[in-house]
C-alpha cells in the first residue's frame, strides 16, 4: 500500500498534469476557431471560380483542357495531409487508413505521392512509396499563396504525362466533435469535385453551419480569341482552391480533435486526482485511528 507522501505526490503531478491538459484545450479551441473561421471567409472566392467553372463547362477548351479531359495511362497521384504534431486522438490513424485503401489497390511503383505534413511522410516511407514532394503542417497561418508551390508541383507532374488521376486524402470538419476522412479527386477536375468541396466548407453543426446550395450557369458569352487563356488560367487556380480549403478542413479537424483528447484527458486527470484525494484520506485516517490505539494501549498498559 503507497505511503501518504506517495499518494501526495501522485497527486500533486497529476493535477500539474491536468492544469498543463487544460490550457491546450484552450488553445486548441481558438485555433479550431480561427481555421474554420478562414475556411468560411473564403468560401465566397471558392463559389465565384465554381460559377465560372459551371459558366465554362460545356467550352471546348475546357472540356480538352489536360486537367479536365479523362487520360488513359499514367500513375495514380496522391497528396496526403496529416499533422505534424500528436497528441490529437486517431484524427492520423483515421485519415492514413482512409489512403490505405486507396493505396491497396495500386502497386506502390504506380502512385506518385505528395505528404503535406509528417505523419503521412512517416506512412509513406512505412509503405516503401517514394515522396515527390514534403512539406511540415506546423504552420497555422497559411495563405493560399504558400499552397501554390504543391500545386505546381502536381501540375508538373500530371502535364508531363505521369499521372492519369490525382487524389486529395484529407480531414474534413463536420463539428467539434466529428471529423471525416475524405478523398476528393483533384484531377480529371470536374464541376461536381468543387461543388463537393463547397459544400463540405461549412460545418453540419454549430455557428457557420448552413444548408447545402448549388448554382446553375448563366447566360454568357466567351470571345474565342480568349477562352483558351481564361481556360488555362482558370483551371490551376481552381486546383489551388481545392488544395487550399483541404488544408483549412485538416486544420480546423486537427485543433478540435486535439481540444477533444485534452478534454478527455483533463477529466479523466480530475477523476484519479479525486479518487487519490480519497485513498490519502482513508490511508490518513487510519494511521491516526492505528496512532490513538496505540496511545490507548500505552496507557492500559502502565495501569
Amino acid at each position: 500500500m503507497a505511503s501518504l507522501k506517495q499518494l501526495k505526490e501522485k497527486r500533486q503531478s497529476i493535477n500539474k498534469t491536468r492544469k498543463v491538459t487544460r490550457a491546450m484545450e484552450a488553445v486548441s479551441a481558438v485555433k479550431m476557431r480561427k481555421s474554420q473561421e478562414m475556411a468560411i471567409s473564403a468560401k465566397p472566392y471558392a463559389e465565384a471560380a465554381l460559377r465560372i467553372l459551371l459558366n465554362i463547362a460545356d467550352a471546348e477548351s475546357f472540356i480538352k483542357n489536360p486537367l479536365v479531359s479523362p487520360m488513359s495511362s499514367g500513375k495514380t497521384g496522391v497528396l496526403l495531409i496529416t499533422s505534424d504534431k500528436g497528441l490529437a486522438g486517431s484524427l492520423n490513424s483515421a485519415v492514413l487508413k482512409k489512403a490505405q485503401k486507396v493505396l491497396s489497390e495500386i502497386a506502390n511503383s504506380d502512385v506518385v505521392a505528395i505528404s503535406l505534413g509528417r505523419r503521412g511522410n512517416d506512412f509513406f516511407k512505412r509503405k516503401g512509396i517514394e515522396v515527390s514532394l514534403y512539406q511540415e503542417n506546423k504552420n497555422d497561418e497559411v495563405t493560399e499563396e504558400e499552397m501554390k508551390t504543391i500545386t505546381e508541383k502536381i501540375l508538373e507532374i500530371h502535364l508531363s504525362g505521369q499521372t492519369k488521376e490525382w487524389f486529395v486524402i484529407y480531414t474534413n470538419f463536420k463539428s467539434t466533435f466529428e471529423q471525416d476522412p475524405q478523398i476528393l479527386k483533384l484531377f480529371p477536375l470536374s464541376k461536381e469535385s468543387i461543388q463537393e468541396l463547397i459544400n463540405s466548407i461549412a460545418p453540419e453543426k454549430g455557428k457557420f453551419s448552413e444548408p447545402e446550395k448549388s448554382y446553375t450557369p448563366s447566360s454568357h458569352t466567351i470571345e474565342a480569341e480568349t477562352e483558351k487563356d481564361v481556360v488555362s488560367f482558370l483551371v490551376p487556380m481552381l486546383a489551388n482552391i481545392i488544395i487550399y480549403h483541404s488544408l483549412l478542413e485538416s486544420k480546423a479537424s486537427e485543433h478540435s480533435a486535439r481540444m477533444v483528447a485534452m478534454k478527455n484527458a483533463t477529466d479523466k486527470a480530475g477523476e484519479i486526482s479525486h479518487l487519490l484525494q480519497l485513498q490519502f484520506n482513508k490511508a490518513r485516517q487510519a494511521a491516526i485511528t492505528r496512532e490513538v490505539s496505540e496511545i490507548t494501549s500505552g496507557i492500559e498498559a502502565m495501569k
